[in-house]
């Protein structure tokens, strides 16, 4: 089995490659069908997705069985600034991944965000509600969706949300980092959704990849939290001596108008190869040890 990992570098595709060298993730073991599978982690230096004879011909060369498209420009206020860099890796890259898959047979897993629907439910979102996005990242992905479920029919859609992982930037590193320099911080206590384990979705999606089951999936650090309650709590596993307090969103004013509510239900995970996400207090726990024990807190 050969497996293409775009975005390679980044929290995702870091997580995906060492699981599947390793062959378990901190969930458990992974399927042995993966046993000495060819991995080929690249960046846009070796594929870049935008540009579309790049990707057929080095997807037409290597003939994987499965691509996974961890490649996004995920800087929320940069996508506002920036809408044309982001139709172009949001969309137009997954356009030309899902045409290029279904021309050599190849599934695609593609990941997406909760930023498609528009933040102000009440319930957490299934993967049938009606997307709705309102910023340009939020709309840029959709609209990729949008071109995955056209040009490829062996396709996965994955969506995430505040994801962290060992490697690159994210909430929890930036806590961290403010929690070492400050006695004092502020974080906002009226946005919520599911902090997710960057190790956890990998685990996940490689248990999608290998079934015929097709369709959209949300995957999510099991429970919600408020990026205050996030905050909190990984001051509290870190140990340190930082004292997080709550604010408003208007106390923080961002050209991105961010979700009030995105907290998304794994219904179709649930249904198909089982919802085995932990709950984000001990996904969090354990990566917080982990840096620990390497040293790296």
């Amino acid at each position: 089995m050969k497996i293409v990992i775009t975005g390679a570098k980044g929290q995702l595709g870091n997580e995906l490659s060492t699981i599947l060298k390793n062959g378990y993730s901190e969930i458990g073991p992974i399927n042995k069908e993966y046993n000495d599978c060819e991995i080929m982690a690249v960046d846009a230096e070796k594929m870049d997705v935008t540009i579309s004879e790049k990707v057929f011909s080095f997807l037409c060369k290597e003939k994987p069985d499965i691509v996974i498209n961890c490649a996004a420009m995920t800087n929320v206020d940069g996508c506002e600034t920036n809408f044309e860099t982001a139709m172009k890796v949001n969309a137009i890259g997954p356009f030309n991944l899902a045409k290029s898959c279904n021309k050599i047979g190849a599934k695609l897993v593609h990941i997406s965000t909760d930023y498609v629907f528009s933040g102000d439910a009440t319930l957490p979102y299934c993967e049938w509600d009606v997307c709705s996005p309102t910023s340009i990242y939020g709309k840029s992905k959709f609209l990729g969706e949008q071109y995955v479920k056209e040009q490829c029919s062996k396709y996965f859609i994955v969506r995430t949300s505040w994801l962290y992982g060992y490697v690159g930037k994210n909430f929890v590193r930036t806590m961290l980092n403010l929690g070492k320099e400050k006695k004092q911080i502020k974080v906002v206590n009226d946005q919520i959704g599911n902090p997710t384990n960057a190790n956890d979705l990998a685990h996940h999606i490689l248990k999608i990849a290998l079934t015929n089951n097709y369709g959209i999936y949300h995957c999510t650090g099991s429970g919600e939290a408020s990026w205050f309650d996030f905050a909190s709590l990984i001051m509290k596993y870190a140990e340190l001596d930082c004292e997080v307090l709550p604010c408003s969103t208007d106390e923080f004013p961002s050209p991105t108008k961010r979700p009030v509510f995105s907290s998304l239900n794994n219904l179709m995970l649930s249904c198909t190869v089982g919802d085995e996400m932990r709950p984000w207090q001990d996904a969090l726990s354990t990566y917080i040890n982990t840096l620990k024990k390497e040293c790296i807190l």
